[in-house]
């Protein structure tokens, strides 16, 4: 093992040592209620697409779509309906209820913080132009932040891996690290990862109950994928990416 590769170890184990729970140091601890950052992010001056209502009913059983989950790296080049996409997104980290002071998620978020933002490279989608978009969550709506074919940025950010460029539809996800870490601290980190985990499986099961292919994405070069969404890499890291399209041989609801 290189010295690079054994520094690089011992800093995850430093992060874990670092970011552990002690019953002496945490009866002392308090959030810093004054850094407390909205649950919401928007873009105001940004196009908004508005998405279908998401259906919640029907389809497959849920054990029998865990059964069935693969990763798949074969897609059709077909597009892919705008309600299939409201569908996704809604699984993934849509709004579920409604109370008098809080609205809850599809997705569970350690202290019901939401930290994880949700983008969308679109290339082959009914009713969606190629390009950039954020997904607001408190509209479920899509808001353009650049137009234009940008697979071949992708997938050379993500390691020249082709399900980038093949999909109909690409998610990354990044982590607004200040809407966690306020309560947090350091151990932000480690909750926001579980985040992603969650709102990842949600979309690979989705996926799955809609007959479309899903492929989960961690290997990728950091820095240029939070170019290519213009965001800061300390404040809002990129986190993961998937794919996601028709598979090879199937078809798409294209409406």
């Amino acid at each position: 093992m290189s010295a690079e590769k054994k520094t690089e170890y011992k800093i995850g184990e430093e992060f874990q040592r670092l970011t552990r729970y002690f019953r002496e140091t945490l009866k002392d601890w308090t959030p810093a209620w004054d850094e407390q950052v909205s649950l919401y992010k928007t873009y105001p001056k940004a196009e908004g697409l508005d998405l279908p209502e998401a259906g919640v009913s029907g389809g497959p059983q849920l054990w029998n779509v865990i059964a069935a989950r693969r990763s798949y790296r074969d897609f059709a080049g077909l597009p892919i309906g705008m309600n299939y996409l409201s569908q996704l997104l809604w699984a993934c980290q849509g709004i579920t209820l409604r109370t008098r002071n809080f609205e809850f998620r599809s997705s569970p978020s350690a202290g019901a913080l939401y930290p994880v933002e949700t983008y969308l490279v679109c290339n082959h989608v009914e009713g969606a132009q190629m390009g950039l978009y954020h997904y607001s969550v408190a509209g479920h709506k899509l808001e353009l932040l650049k137009g234009g074919d940008l697979r071949e940025p992708l997938m050379k950010a993500g390691l020249m891996q082709p399900v980038l460029f093949e999909c109909a539809a690409a998610f990354l996800w990044t982590a607004a690290v200040g809407r966690a870490s306020w309560k947090y601290s350091q151990r932000a980190y480690r909750y926001i990862y579980l985040d992603a985990g969650h709102i990842a499986q949600n979309l690979c099961l989705a996926a799955e109950a809609l007959g479309m292919g899903c492929c989960l994405v961690g290997a990728f070069f950091d820095e240029e994928v939070n170019q290519l969404l213009e965001a800061e890499i300390e404040r809002e890291p990129i986190l993961y990416l998937a794919a996601v399209g028709p598979r090879q041989g199937e078809s798409a609801e294209k409406s």
